[in-house]
C-alpha cells in the first residue's frame, strides 16, 4: 500500500463536505493540519486526483503526493505520529 498527501484549496463555494467523504472513502487516513490529509491506498496520484476532482468545483487547488520512507513533522500528536510511522514504515 502506498501513503498519499492530500493537500487542497477549496476557492469560491468551499463545499468541504462532499470532499470529505470522498477522502475518508478510502477507509484508512489521517487528517494531520486544518486542509491536508493522508491516505493508505493501491491507487495513484493520477487516480487520486480524478477521484477528488470529482466532487470538487473547477477553481479548486489540488496536490496529490506520494509519501514514502523520509518523512519529518512536528507537533501532531502521539496518535498521528503512531499512524504515520507505522504507514511509511509498511509503505517502505
Amino acid at each position: 500500500m502506498k501513503v498519499y498527501q492530500i493537500n487542497y484549496d477549496l476557492r469560491n463555494q468551499r463545499n468541504y463536505q462532499d470532499l470529505i467523504i470522498k477522502i475518508k472513502s478510502y477507509g484508512n487516513w489521517a487528517k494531520p493540519l486544518e486542509s491536508c490529509w493522508l491516505i493508505v491506498t493501491e491507487q495513484s496520484a493520477t487516480q487520486i486526483r480524478d477521484t477528488l476532482a470529482s466532487v470538487m468545483d473547477n477553481d479548486d487547488g489540488l496536490l496529490v503526493t506520494r509519501l514514502q520512507s523520509e518523512a519529518a513533522w512536528r507537533h501532531l500528536g502521539s496518535n498521528l505520529n503512531s499512524w504515520l510511522k507505522e504507514q511509511l514504515k509498511q509503505a517502505a
